[in-house]
């Protein structure tokens, strides 16, 4: 097992989902984006580092029949499963670094709440591209989030990159092109405040 992987099964597997600092009862943020993004509900996507995460719920309700959750802890998506229940037959659990995950088919929609940032050196920030390359299709989308330049340093005990959203842009320029951002303010279960970018992505 990874340090990586070992790090996030013990966050998953002694926390509850509400116990996390990024938990949100509803993915209102990342669900308008996708919904400007022009998704449509029978279009694959993909939402990588998906954890113990509502957007799938959000997903469902909204008629969407082709979701993949990647995550490198097993522990997070057992934990969506048994949620999830029967109204989550159609959704692909995929328990993998996602920097060494090979996709299978191409994806209409790549969403990123919980990644990105927390790769602070250049090797794993270039296969992370490497990967968005692959399973996003020409055409696609991308809903990225990552703390702001004048957010969090650190989360869940690990340094973090954070962005302006021009730096998030360039980040992201050799695969994909910007077509707009968003500043937002997540609150923490224990009411502490957390800076976020979220870019709105298209790729070419």
């Amino acid at each position: 097992m990874s340090a990586t992987e070992e790090h996030w099964q013990r966050i998953y597997g002694t926390k509850a989902a509400r116990e996390v600092s990024w938990y949100e009862p509803v993915a209102t943020t990342s669900l308008a984006l996708i919904e400007a993004a022009g998704a449509k509900p029978n279009e694959p996507l993909v939402d990588v580092g998906a954890g113990a995460s509502v957007l799938v719920d959000g997903l469902l309700e909204r008629g969407f029949s082709d979701v993949t959750l990647v995550d490198v802890s097993q522990a997070a998506l057992e934990t969506v499963r048994a949620r999830l229940a029967d109204a989550g037959r159609g959704v692909r659990y995929v328990a993998t670094d996602l920097l060494s995950w090979a996709p299978e088919r191409p994806f209409a929609l790549w969403h990123d709440r919980a990644v990105l940032h927390f790769l602070v050196d250049t090797a794993a920030r270039d296969a992370y591209r490497s990967v968005l390359s692959a399973a996003l299709r020409p055409g696609g989308a991308a809903v990225i989030a990552t703390f702001a330049d004048d957010g969090p340093e650190r989360c869940s005990g690990l340094p973090v990159r954070r962005y302006s959203p021009d730096e998030l842009a360039a980040e992201l320029a050799p695969v994909a092109r910007m077509v707009d951002s968003m500043r937002a303010v997540h609150t923490t279960p224990w009411g502490a405040e957390q800076r976020f970018v979220y870019g709105r992505f298209v790729r070419d």
